[in-house]
């Protein structure tokens, strides 16, 4: 029996600037697509400028009125991602929508980045946690909706508080686990640091469920000739309707940074059993994000490791005695 479609609204994006990450390809392509087609100018930060284009290409093929253009972004480098933030708040545009969905996962050994981070940590969460202070004024300017894309992975592990960058014991799954714990535990308290603070933006959480995409494929640049085990056997549960597609597993991410239904601070993912498939919706947040000490932890260490910070809350002006 063919799969019943899933899809929602997405309400008219006109005259809005949205970033997103990881948009070559796969999930994230397809938010992208539905935002440009929903009217709003799409910023695709990409590491591969031949990816790029093909993705721009296909998002104009869809939406020919829409407003589509490239940056250059390695989210494993620091540097590259000092670069586009710099690039960016030149150009001085507001961001309304940055919807960080980006991410490498469980490559077959450890691997490091540019600036020697375990390679999962430093691009999934740390890269992200980066580029989001890099556009702090951009997205403030904006009234913006940053939304950060976990896993279910998110619900499995632990941070590795003694050894972040796995030097001593590596584990593929594990780093994986940590990095989007760490990345939701960031987006939490973005959203709290932001009503404190007075940064004028909103931040919440989503996930995909679990859908055929990049991830598990074959990547030659993680040293992965061939698609994952995992990858096949989620093929095959996706043509059954046990999993997701990659156009259902976009959807929770454009609720969650759309829908006037969705809340600061909430989680958003497939609403089916198990949350690996099904429309998008609320759903109650992980036990391993609920700990704002966690949250505050994981927020310090990551300024001290990318050597980005964060602005407090503004001085209260005062004024000169009569």
């Amino acid at each position: 029996m063919p799969r019943k479609p899933i899809d929602i609204i997405v309400a008219d994006q006109s005259g809005k600037t949205a970033l997103v990450t990881g948009a070559s390809d796969g999930i994230g392509l397809r938010i992208a697509s539905r935002l440009a087609a929903a009217g709003a100018e799409v910023i695709l930060p990409v590491r591969s400028r031949e990816k790029g284009e093909r993705a721009a290409a296909e998002i104009r093929r869809a939406a020919p009125d829409a407003t589509v253009s490239l940056r250059d972004l390695d989210l494993s480098s620091l540097a590259s991602v000092a670069a586009l933030g710099e690039a960016l708040r030149s150009e001085g545009r507001p961001i309304h929508l940055m919807i960080n969905n980006a991410g490498v996962m469980t490559p077959p050994e450890r691997r490091t980045t540019a600036d020697g981070f375990e390679l999962q940590f430093g691009t999934n969460h740390l890269g992200h946690f980066a580029l989001t202070a890099q556009l702090l004024p951009l997205l403030r300017a904006g009234h913006a909706r940053v939304t950060c894309q976990i896993s279910v992975a998110a619900n499995q592990g632990e941070i590795n508080w003694d050894d972040l960058n796995w030097e001593h014991s590596y584990n593929g799954m594990g780093a994986y686990s940590q990095s989007k714990i760490a990345f939701g535990l960031f987006g939490l308290e973005l959203d709290r640091r932001s009503r404190t603070d007075g940064w004028e933006l909103t931040a919440n959480l989503s996930h995909p469920g679990v859908a055929p995409t990049s991830l598990l494929a074959a990547r030659p640049e993680l040293g992965r000739d061939q698609a994952t085990s995992g990858r096949r056997l989620i093929t095959a549960m996706s043509r059954l309707g046990i999993t997701g597609t990659a156009d259902s597993a976009a959807l929770p991410a454009l609720y969650a940074a759309t829908s006037p239904l969705a809340t600061r601070g909430g989680l958003y993912g497939p609403r089916h059993p198990g949350h690996l498939s099904g429309p998008p919706g609320a759903q109650q947040l992980y036990g391993r994000l609920r700990s704002a000490e966690d949250a505050r932890r994981i927020w310090q260490i990551s300024e001290e490791l990318t050597g980005v910070s964060y602005p407090g809350r503004p001085a209260p002006t005062t004024s000169p005695s009569a």
